[in-house]
């Protein structure tokens, strides 16, 4: 799965690197974004455009938004045909805007927290999904999930699921709105080349989405001593 991920870069920098217009928004680093906060996607309905979003998809029919905190991962698997994802599979897909992400690694009764983030150094975008939902009180907006898949063989051992990166050269496929074959799509949603990763363990400070800290990401040894 992916619960938590790190976006450092600055605006320019993103809208630089996905060629998306700058926009008129701000939106601070976070080195712990958490479900249900802002994040950053792409989406191109014309032009490719950085847009704020809330993690934790709603389905335009949905009700309330009761759902959105169960719907922050979709799985690679069914993402295509479970109804709550099926239509926004087919035009409304996304990158989620990140430089890193946190996961888990269980030994024993102990969960020891990791950075994975790619040894580029660059951003990256998760495969993601969005919706405008129209809540009741007529005040609508954007609410969005990230696509996992089974891990690759560096993170294997430290959690079965990882989001899926789109990989450079793919980001204008899986962001057509154009594009409805579904099995063009679904080819890109595989694991991220694990060369392309760096992992290492980290404090475990950041177990608490409260602490939003640049010292999240260093080392557990720089941070423990």
């Amino acid at each position: 799965m992916c619960g938590r991920f790190v976006r450092s870069n600055s605006i320019p920098e993103i809208a630089k690197e996905f060629g998306a217009d700058e926009p008129d928004l701000s939106l601070d680093p976070s080195y712990n974004v958490a479900p249900s906060q802002d994040i950053l996607i792409v989406v191109n309905d014309g032009r490719k455009r950085l847009v704020k979003c809330r993690w934790g998809f709603i389905p335009h029919w949905a009700k309330d938004e009761k759902m959105a905190y169960k719907m922050i991962n979709a799985r690679t698997e069914t993402v295509a045909d479970k109804p709550s994802y099926r239509a926004a599979f087919k035009k409304h897909r996304c990158l989620v805007v990140a430089s890193g992400f946190y996961e888990w690694k269980r030994e024993g009764k102990v969960k020891s927290p990791y950075y994975i983030l790619p040894r580029s150094g660059k951003p990256i975008g998760f495969a993601g999904l969005f919706s405008i939902w129209h809540p009741q009180d007529g005040t609508d907006f954007c609410t969005s999930t990230i696509i996992t898949t089974g891990s690759n063989d560096l993170l294997s051992p430290i959690h079965d699921r990882m989001p899926v990166i789109i990989r450079e050269e793919d980001r204008d496929i899986w962001l057509d709105p154009s594009n409805s074959d579904s099995d063009k799509l679904l080819n890109l949603l595989r694991p991220y080349d694990s060369n392309d990763l760096v992992a290492y363990e980290i404090s475990r400070a950041v177990n608490s989405p409260s602490n939003d800290s640049p010292d999240n990401i260093l080392p557990v040894k720089a941070v423990e001593g």
